[in-house]
């Protein structure tokens, strides 16, 4: 079997290792618009060779793990060069603009839209982790739009890895992870910038943050070139749940400028019940 992977960073190489293991006789190849990425792949033997345009029409899977506007260009010529059995896997955190890409595609069939929760906050080939899908939702659109057998196949290959599959409608995923993603993230970045902007001595944030700023901003190490495309990919669900946000805010605040001390207690009070829905998920899988 022949593999390829566009992408060669924390997603495309995680899966890679995994697949080193479930599927040894497979030849793996990668491609990346990052030359040194693709060197550091072949030195940490995230791959076996360095891809070029012609492997694609040999591949028996493409997984396709770049910015989700990468994707929406790259994969309508990606379905037009695979061959008839081949599948192509994407692994974007927006889904409803990449599947609403491909509708119309003759190899429509050949495409199986995923969406795996899993990743840190680092990025390239140096990130990836053996066993990052372990344990893992992975969300798969329109999964009745893909060929029964590739289907077969791709959850065979998820099974392997220990990944849970949730199936869901494009607008659906989209609408949800703008809550329990995208929000978190600009959240994260957004903090970090107010406390950098107020504190031009930056010894003085080092000295001073503890563990609960460090898991708090953790997400703003997280590359810009992989989540401006999903918040303008998933614009109106982000905003909306921004606005609910500092809505929010706004409230706390307004305790707090009136002295309700007994209302920003019952506040937390009340959120304190998240422990309980969260109880047991690791914090790198929200």
């Amino acid at each position: 079997m022949k593999i390829g992977i566009i992408g060669i960073g924390l997603i495309g190489g995680s899966l890679s290792k995994d697949l080193k293991k479930i599927l040894p006789d497979t030849e793996i190849f990668g491609l990346d618009h990052n030359p040194e990425h693709l060197k550091t792949a072949l030195e940490l033997k995230l791959i076996d060779k360095i891809g070029d345009d012609s492997m694609i029409e040999e591949a028996d899977i493409i997984y396709l793990a770049i910015p989700v506007d990468a994707a929406v260009s790259a994969l309508p010529d990606l379905l037009d060069r695979v061959k008839d059995d081949a599948l192509v896997i994407d692994a974007g955190s927006t889904k409803s603009l990449i599947c609403s890409s491909v509708s119309e595609h003759a190899k429509r069939r050949n495409f199986l839209a995923c969406h795996p929760i899993a990743g840190t906050e680092f990025s390239g080939p140096t990130a990836a982790i053996d066993g990052l899908y372990k344990g893992k939702t992975n969300i798969i659109c329109e999964v009745e739009k893909t060929a029964f057998k590739l289907q077969e196949k791709a959850l065979d290959l998820f099974t392997k890895m220990g990944m849970r599959i949730r199936y869901m409608n494009p607008e659906a995923h989209d609408k949800h992870i703008a809550y329990v993603s995208h929000l978190s993230h600009i959240s994260s970045f957004m903090l970090g910038k107010t406390v950098i902007e107020k504190e031009k001595n930056e010894r003085d944030i080092f000295d001073m943050a503890g563990s609960g700023f460090e898991s708090t901003v953790r997400l703003a190490k997280s590359s810009p070139d992989m989540w401006t495309p999903i918040f303008e990919q998933n614009k109106s669900n982000v905003i909306e749940t921004l606005e609910e946000y500092i809505q929010n805010l706004e409230a706390f605040k307004n305790k707090l400028l009136d002295n309700d001390m007994e209302g920003i207690y019952r506040e937390m009070e009340d959120t304190n019940k998240i422990k309980e829905i969260l109880k047991g998920i690791p914090l790198n899988k929200i």
